[in-house]
């Protein structure tokens, strides 16, 4: 046998007789996403009885039927892995959870090749890293901020990424942001409903759009503590956009302290600012909460707002 090729045995159970070759392929080896199936079925991986590779996905089984499917050993991946400190809220064989401290960005772009969260996680799971979509890498379903800090959930396989993909679609992940922000709101709660899209002015920034011209973006807000002139406020996501809880809270007259494109520094903030050396936005994913994507299982993760942030909370404490 070859040994860059893992072999596993499937038998089709006698309730998924009639269905797609691929959707009982699916439920027989869980590891293994249906689209991942469909490429080594139509790459002729899938060997029935009698040694026959079969290359239709829509090809129907019968019960108790029993195939073969050969799975080349995952491509390396083009990211180097790097031995960079994470804290792990959780992890099992299908995904783990990240506490990302800010200055860590997430994801290998332009003008940050290496030292990301990608990088790390490809050290630290090691062989327990399984392919997805046929190499060998973390599967990062959405990202936060360099600047911002907290909690991350990435897969291990396809099948924890598709499943986790689909509850970030259907707006299901249930993500809380702590934020301090300029100025007290003059009501405890609020919701702000307003499209997103690239700024014409500036590329690197996100700027409020007509609805139907840019992503549909909510955010739910609440007052935690009044403080000096600011605020802690608690940012529910109803949707992810890319710095939407930035330029929500910006657009309501509430910028993010520290927060380089989106928020005008009042003087006295930033004499505090200053003093502290606090230099991003004072922005935190404090809870993360889904669905296992394998187990079913509720999962639910919390993080206390880091020690550059309660400094800066304490310092403007009423």
């Amino acid at each position: 046998m070859d040994a860059g090729v893992s072999t596993f045995r499937a038998i089709v159970p006698a309730d998924a007789a009639g269905w797609r070759l691929d959707r009982a392929l699916a439920v027989a080896i869980p590891t293994l996403s249906r689209e991942r199936l469909k490429g080594l079925i139509s790459a002729g991986k899938v060997i029935a009885e009698g040694g026959r590779a079969l290359r239709d996905p829509a090809t129907k089984v019968s019960g108790g039927a029993t195939f073969d499917v050969e799975v080349p050993k995952p491509a390396p991946a083009h990211n180097e892995a790097q031995d960079i400190p994470l804290t792990i809220a959780f992890e099992d064989e299908h995904l783990i959870v990240v506490d990302k401290p800010a200055g860590l960005v997430v994801h290998p772009a332009a003008g940050n090749l290496d030292g990301t969260l990608v990088n790390a996680l490809l050290h630290h799971c090691g062989g327990s890293l399984s392919g997805i979509g046929g190499v060998a890498r973390p599967g990062i379903v959405h990202r936060i901020d360099k600047d911002t800090s907290g909690l991350i959930v990435a897969a291990k396989t396809d099948r924890a990424h598709e499943g986790l993909a689909r509850q970030f679609a259907l707006h299901t992940i249930d993500r809380r942001y702590s934020a301090i922000v300029a100025g007290v709101p003059n009501v405890g709660d609020g919701r702000i409903e307003a499209s997103l899209a690239r700024s014409t002015a500036n590329r690197q920034k996100m700027a409020i759009v007509e609805a139907g011209r840019g992503k549909h973006a909510i955010t739910h807000w609440r007052l935690v503590t009044p403080l000096r002139r600011a605020a802690l406020v608690e940012c529910r996501l109803e949707t992810g956009r890319t710095h939407q809880v930035r330029v929500h809270m910006a657009s309501i007259g509430h910028p993010l302290l520290g927060d380089p494109a989106y928020g005008r520094t009042r003087p006295e903030h930033r004499e505090v600012l200053d003093r502290l050396g606090f230099r991003r936005q004072a922005l935190h994913a404090a809870h993360l909460g889904f669905v296992h994507p394998i187990t079913s299982a509720t999962m639910a993760f919390e993080s206390y707002i880091p020690a550059d942030m309660q400094t800066l909370f304490t310092q403007l404490a009423v």
